[in-house]
């Protein structure tokens, strides 16, 4: 099993960059930068006021400058090249290409007044650095997300520069160097974007909160207390795995990381009652990322869909409730349909902790995420806000919870003193560990820039009629164009920056034709749809590392546990589909609780429904004759407008449709039930 770990962290240190062995000024030199990027970030929430341009700069280059100290230029050594492969020591051309790297990310505020009096016109120089900018940039992405947005972002410039050559179906009037150059690094239009910005705001403080606790202990915590709560009951290990990853998913962005913390504890337990590897890493991965879709946090991207559809980002949670509880419900549905398959039971007493003991001794890490959600919800604070206070909470909680610990330990030494130490040492870690976690955000969002701002020069207008034209005004093949180009796109591509790729190309483009054809679709239920398949690809085969890094820990196959967990992730891909031609799942005008719950507990029993057919399931194996009602039931219940539309019914009895929908669902239930008994009977 150690191995197995070890194999998995692996995968998670190649996701995060951790691949150098520092020597010990080297180590010294890193934890320096990512401790001063962390209090660089934390000032800007607390007391520092600064120009936005100037704290996206900064924040890029401390990313570009700790990415190229960490990662070698070539992860598997190269026979004439090994130079560039080291991974013992940190060469000195590294140490050239950090230095530059961060300098040319700050130019925009070296030299800021003059940039602004030559906007447009830049000189030589402008665009020589400007151009070394994008260079260093798109190498340091290389490193640390693998070569795919680099070369997207490549092909994107090139498209720009030969756009008035192309064949007259992709022509366009193209740009100079110049303008290239004033668009993409001398601007806030490209690289200095939106989601940088919101990179260098938000999310650091989110991530920073995340790799504390984390630190802190707080991860253990879910672990045990879902468990304690959910072990005994039939297939509970799978049900633990899904409330842990939940839980570990309010404060982490990276499915990987959510499967290398509670897979480690959950997947040998799952084993251990009878769940086959594949299913059980399987599990794991579909659990861990849907923990990107799990409010207040939902990992980077949803920050900037805040930004782009331009609402506070209260907005977005509110948006994002029901389809991600639905999602996690119906996943809760799969597990306990796949253990009544194999007639598996739960954990002995022996393996399960005591719920009272567990929480007793973990409840304080609840406390920074009670205040966060209050803040953000209750008071309507700003995330950065809300994130920086929480952060505060947790320090002083880490500090009485190490002085406790030093006193149970030894009460002969300086309790406080000793206590201070432990705490500043857990602080320093989750401050490393944030910067870490933060460098392939914040590449991934300034490399996406690139994209986003040669988008603005008139590309956009053109990939719109081109992307119009494959659809051919049909708003259902323009959805599953998109969705299945998100897929492909992140295969190689975080979710950060296959949402905002897709959502520069294609949310305004699904808005636009939709309304052609007579659908209402918001512009956030477009964006939700974009980041919702960005994130399903995490474990779509054969690239997914999700997968990759969930086999390693069950010893199973990566392929096959991709697509086991991609078919579990089949009952979260139809959410996307329903949300778009039924705005009220993503609450879209609806500010009744009574009707907002009613329209969620629907939702779930069109999931379970949906659900049951895909693992042909319900209280026993289905009947061919019963998927039929099992997805018309489904259908209803997620978008009760369908049954008005083909009844002609008046658009007010809309909500009265879920009793047909229920009776469906029902009726397939009582079916199974009479099935039941006859069989029980015949056997008696």
């Amino acid at each position: 099993m150690v191995d197995r770990v070890e194999k998995a962290k692996e995968i998670l240190k190649e996701e995060t960059g951790e691949l150098r062995q520092f020597r010990p000024f080297e180590k010294y030199l890193f934890n320096t930068i990512a401790i001063c990027w962390a209090i660089f970030q934390l000032s800007l929430a607390s007391f520092l006021i600064m120009n936005s341009t100037y704290v996206r700069a900064i924040h890029l280059a401390f990313a570009i400058s700790l990415v190229f100290l960490t990662i070698p230029l070539f992860k598997k050594p190269k026979k004439r090249l090994k130079f560039l492969s080291v991974t013992d020591k940190i060469p000195l051309i590294d140490y050239i290409f950090a230095i530059a790297g961060a300098l040319s990310a700050l130019y925009i505020v070296l030299d800021y007044n003059g940039l602004a009096m030559r906007a447009g016109a830049p000189l030589t120089r402008d665009i020589v650095i400007g151009l070394l900018a994008v260079v260093l940039l798109l190498e340091a992405t290389r490193r640390s997300i693998g070569p795919a947005l680099s070369i997207i972002a490549i092909i994107f410039s090139l498209y720009a520069f030969f756009g008035p050559y192309m064949p007259d179906v992709l022509a366009y009037k193209g740009v100079n160097l110049s303008k290239y150059v004033s668009q993409i690094s001398l601007s806030t239009e490209g690289i200095y974007g939106i989601p940088l910005g919101v990179s260098a705001t938000i999310v650091y403080l989110f991530v920073l909160l995340g790799s504390m606790l984390e630190k802190a202990g707080a991860g253990k915590f879910f672990i045990d207390l879902a468990i304690s709560l959910l072990g005994k009951f039939k297939g509970g290990p799978a049900k633990a795995a899904i409330v842990s990853s939940a839980l570990t998913g309010l404060v982490s962005g990276s499915s990987i990381a959510n499967i290398v913390t509670t897979g480690t504890f959950t997947i040998p337990l799952m084993k251990s009652v009878g769940y086959p590897p594949t299913k059980a890493a399987a599990t794991e991965v579909a659990a861990s990322t849907d923990g990107q879709l799990m409010p207040p946090v939902m990992g980077a991207a949803a920050f900037i869909i805040a930004e782009y559809v331009n609402v506070p980002y209260i907005e977005v949670i509110k948006a994002a409730a029901i389809p991600a509880f639905v999602s996690y419900f119906a996943l809760f549905f799969v597990t306990h349909l796949e253990a009544s398959k194999l007639g598996m039971k739960g954990l002995p007493p022996e393996k399960i902790p005591s719920f009272s003991e567990t929480l007793k001794n973990g409840i304080h890490y609840l406390i920074p995420i009670g205040l966060l959600v209050y803040e953000l919800v209750v008071l309507r604070h700003s995330p950065e806000l809300a994130a920086f206070r929480s952060i505060l909470v947790l320090t002083g909680i880490i500090l009485v919870q190490e002085i406790i610990k030093v006193r149970k330990m030894d009460s002969s030494q300086n309790i406080f003193i000793a206590g201070i130490k432990n705490s500043l040492k857990i602080i320093g870690d989750g401050f490393v560990g944030g910067s870490r976690n933060m460098i392939s955000v914040a590449l991934a969002c300034a490399s996406a820039g690139i994209i986003v701002g040669l988008v603005n020069t008139g590309i956009g207008s053109m990939i719109t009629e081109i992307v119009e034209q494959l659809a051919q005004g049909n708003i259902f093949l323009l959805l599953l164009i998109t969705a299945i180009a998100s897929l492909l796109l992140g295969m190689g591509l975080p979710t950060t920056a296959t949402y905002i790729v897709m959502a520069s190309l294609t949310a305004p483009v699904i808005v636009e034709v939709g309304s052609r054809y007579g659908y209402f679709i918001p512009l956030m239920a477009a964006h939700l749809f974009c980041f919702y398949f960005g994130i399903l690809a995490d474990d779509t085969p054969p690239v997914g590392l999700a997968s990759y890094a969930a086999a390693a820990l069950a010893d199973s196959e990566p392929i096959p546990t991709g697509l086991q967990g991609f078919l579990y992730d089949m009952r979260t891909a139809v959410i996307p589909f329903m949300f778009v031609f039924n705005p009220d799942l993503i609450l879209h005008n609806i500010n009744s609780w009574s009707l907002g719950i009613l329209i969620f507990v629907m939702a779930v029993f069109a999931a379970f429904a949906f659900t049951s057919v895909l693992q042909g399931w319900l209280l026993t194996k289905n009947k061919w004759y019963e998927i039929p009602f099992l997805l018309a039931a489904s259908l209803i219940l997620f978008n009760p407008s369908i049954g008005i539309q083909l009844l002609h019914l008046p658009a007010n009895l809309k909500y009265m449709m879920y009793i047909p929908g229920l009776a469906l669902f029902g009726f397939v239930m009582l079916l199974q039930k009479i099935r039941m008994k006859t069989e029980m009977s015949y056997a008696a």
